[in-house]
């Protein structure tokens, strides 16, 4: 029940000031958020991925009010894509974008945001690897979309999200599980209102599984969002009924969360991507990993009592 709370207060400049200000703040954010620079995440990158797993990797910020921010959101992305081109990881690593970060929100957003994003996408095509565009609220989804499309004409290897709380994405599943797509499944993390969306735990795991039904049994490549232990065998349950190999498949998890977890599916020859986000804007971020999962606000509320 605090979920919706905690993502109204991520929209809320006085709790940002509050949350920021506190002192033990920092140490329970850097277990989500590892590097505020390019500089310091490139020692996670090379430890995960010396490790066996993949990344997929989100310069955090969606407050964007400005064009000049929303360039400077596509210049962080595209010194990030340098950085990695030095790596040499190809599709170990890969890049997970936020559109509202490009412009989306702004007068004449849908065309910034394209502009934006596309030279992103061709940066990160030409180091061998490609991009995911993030879901947000359900307001700039069919942006997104269009978005998405318009890019996969060029790069059809450019992937998306896609909500199992909202009511339209089992028709949106259907429509991108064609060959050739990437098609990231989550539980969702926006506060949305009960006309397009699921609001009890159990109603939104049951779209889940049927929405990656879909996914599995179509021609396209599943990736796994998920923490859910039940989720995770009911996926490699579904993939093993669809006849599908483990490269053919993917989970996807986030830093800080389940580490073990990470390692295991790893080792056992799965692929295993983490979801690591990194930069100075971090508030709305952090706000939705504690609003999706209880033990999240547990660990931050224990921090800072013991910390005062």
């Amino acid at each position: 029940m605090l979920g919706p709370v905690i993502l109204a207060a991520s929209r809320s400049d006085r709790m940002r000031r509050l949350i920021s200000a506190a002192p033990v703040t920092k140490q329970v954010v850097d277990r989500f958020i590892p590097g505020e620079t390019v500089d310091e995440i490139v020692p996670i990158v090379r430890e995960l991925t010396d490790r066996g797993l993949e990344l997929t990797m989100d310069v955090v910020g969606e407050d964007i009010t400005t064009p000049e921010q929303a360039e400077s959101a596509r210049d962080a992305y595209l010194a990030l894509i340098e950085r990695l081109r030095t790596l040499e990881l190809g599709t170990r690593a890969e890049m997970s974008v936020k559109l509202s970060m490009f412009g989306q929100a702004l007068p004449g957003g849908h065309e910034l945001a394209l502009a934006n994003v596309r030279p992103v996408v061709e940066a990160a095509a030409a180091i061998g690897t490609t991009v995911t565009l993030d879901a947000e609220d359900h307001t700039t989804l069919d942006s997104m979309f269009a978005i998405h499309e318009e890019l996969r004409r060029d790069f059809p290897q450019t992937g998306c999200v896609i909500q199992a709380y909202l009511f339209r994405t089992e028709a949106d599943a259907r429509r991108l599980a064609g060959a050739g797509s990437r098609v990231r499944l989550v539980k969702g993390a926006y506060k949305e209102p009960a006309e397009v969306a699921y609001q009890q735990k159990h109603e939104i795991d049951k779209a889940y599984v049927r929405v990656l039904r879909i996914l599995m049994e179509g021609k396209g490549y599943p990736m796994v969002g998920s923490h859910d232990p039940r989720l995770i065998s009911i996926a490699q349950e579904l993939a093993r009924q669809a006849g599908r190999k483990p490269d053919e498949y993917e989970f996807q998890m986030l830093y800080g969360i389940r580490g073990d977890e990470h390692l295991r599916l790893a080792a056992e020859g799965h692929r295993m991507r983490v979801y690591t986000a990194y930069g100075t804007d971090w508030y709305g971020y952090f706000m939705r990993r504690l609003a999706e999962k209880p033990a999240n606000l547990r660990f931050f509320a224990r921090s800072m009592i013991t910390r005062g």
